[in-house]
């Protein structure tokens, strides 16, 4: 949490400090349980500004979620509305929207660090931790509409950050089935697939990492309804997501999540072996 010392305990916040450029679920739910909080103890926020010593601009900020409350705001609005201990509980749980990922995408994003294991199939592009920092590029200068060069690094970043875990946590198991044809799309023209093609066979290489490829000539396939992402949490369970255009879905029924797996599996065993696969990788490269 983010957190600017008040110049005195009896100091008036009329700033409205740094803006979330694009708030997260957590700020979104924190800002409305002091609404419901405020509204049920009869205040307005102007009388609730006065209250926590901050403007009223800065209440309504909070409550929009726009802002990040600093810990005299969650200290003296706790106070206000009845000292329940419900804004002070959950401030530690507050955290910022990860710039550059898209809204449906971040939950799943943060369950990515955390977990013991991830398989993801992919059929449209290459899988977003295997891409090189060219290839990302050319992904966003396809966006429609068009996004501004900061948009576009911004992006950029936040996948290459992304990315690191795959060198960061050594002992967990990354399983990736592609389809061969997402290989062979000329994206960005031969200089990105080169690259592109390099970095997959570099990190093909670790120990922790598994990647087959699905044949064109593959009479057989487990996944015809799209792309599969699965993972497991330290706690043991296990999820599943699903995206397509400008939304996506965490799984988390367990019948559900066991289809998705059932299907993973039976496509893992109808792809390339990981040899195979990278033999594959290897003479599309040269091909270049």
């Amino acid at each position: 949490m983010s957190i600017v010392e008040a110049e005195g305990d009896d100091a008036e916040r009329t700033d409205d400090g740094e803006r979330e450029p694009d708030p997260s679920d957590s700020l979104r739910t924190f800002g409305a349980v002091v609404q419901a909080l405020r509204e049920h103890a009869g205040l307005s926020r102007a009388e609730f500004a006065e209250l926590v010593r901050f403007s009223k601009h800065t209440v309504e900020s909070v409550e929009q979620g726009r802002r990040m409350p600093d810990e005299a705001f969650v200290d003296r609005g706790d106070a206000a509305l009845g000292n329940t201990g419900a804004l002070r509980r959950s401030a530690p749980f507050l955290s910022r929207a990860e710039a550059g990922l898209a809204v449906w995408f971040r939950r799943w994003a943060r369950l990515e660090k955390v977990a013991v294991s991830l398989c993801t199939y992919e059929c449209r592009l290459v899988p977003g931790l295997l891409q090189s920092e060219a290839y990302a590029r050319a992904v966003f200068d396809n966006s429609i509409p068009l996004l501004t060069e900061r948009q576009l690094d911004t992006q950029l970043a936040a996948r290459l950050k992304r990315q690191k875990m795959l060198w960061e946590r050594p002992t967990v198991p990354f399983s990736f089935i592609v389809e061969e044809h997402v290989f062979r799309r000329g994206l960005g023209g031969p200089g990105v697939q080169r690259s592109m093609l390099d970095l997959v066979l570099e990190l093909s290489t670790a120990r922790n990492l598994t990647l087959q490829v699905v044949p064109l000539e593959a009479e057989f396939h487990g996944c015809l309804d799209g792309a599969i992402r699965l993972l497991e949490t330290p706690d043991g369970r296990r999820l599943g997501y699903s995206e397509g255009q400008q939304n996506g879905r965490l799984i988390t029924d367990p019948k559900e999540v066991r289809l998705l797996h059932q299907r993973y599996d039976t496509l893992r065993s109808q792809a390339l072996h990981p040899k195979e696969s990278r033999g594959l990788l290897e003479r599309l490269r040269g091909e270049l």
